[in-house]
């Protein structure tokens, strides 16, 4: 389902993709994700999105983050709100998908195909303009997982489903045992 000569980009929803491999049971390369996809084709860009909380002097995420910056990726982050809800549960809100919606978008002149890394639904419009305007659109995610992490329209609209299963030998390792002064 890909050309050699094509122009492409990912497009990686970052918390969506984490989910989607956790509940795989792996974890994934990113370098090994990029090198895979510069072999299927003319890999132009590889985005990364993800919130990051406000006021965390220490993220879970940042040491990604800052590796994926400097090894390829654009990153495009911003600050996740925390709020209670009024049960008085802690919650936080940080999507990403107005972001990546507008990249895509801006960019698609410039590309054949576009790899997105999401199940979420919210994004079958943006395949639907993309594919007005020419472009291929592969989703991937997983129907493997309890509950499926992708939408059933979000996978009929794309051109090319990948199930992020079949990929697992190809970008992934095994989930790293957590350390003892991991839950402190």
């Amino acid at each position: 389902m890909f050309y050699k000569d094509e122009r492409l980009a990912l497009f990686i929803d970052g918390s969506n993709l984490y989910a989607a491999a956790k509940s795989l049971e792996f974890d994934i390369d990113y370098k090994l994700l990029r090198q895979e996809f510069m072999r299927r084709g003319k890999l132009l860009r590889a985005f990364y999105y993800t919130a990051l909380l406000e006021h965390d002097d220490y993220s879970p995420i940042r040491p990604l983050v800052d590796w994926l910056n400097y090894n390829g990726y654009s990153m495009v982050t911003k600050q996740a709100k925390e709020y209670t809800d009024n049960q008085g549960r802690r919650k936080v809100k940080g999507s990403m998908d107005i972001e990546l919606a507008v990249d895509a978008m801006e960019l698609a002149p410039k590309l054949d195909h576009i790899v997105l890394f999401s199940g979420d639904g919210d994004f079958r419009p943006l395949i639907e303009s993309l594919q007005r305007q020419g472009l291929r659109v592969s989703v991937v995610s997983t129907i493997r997982s309890n509950p499926p992490m992708i939408s059933d329209e979000l996978r009929r609209q794309a051109d090319n489903f990948i199930e992020l299963e079949d990929l697992k030998d190809v970008i992934g390792r095994p989930p790293r045992e957590p350390r003892e002064y991991d839950s402190i």
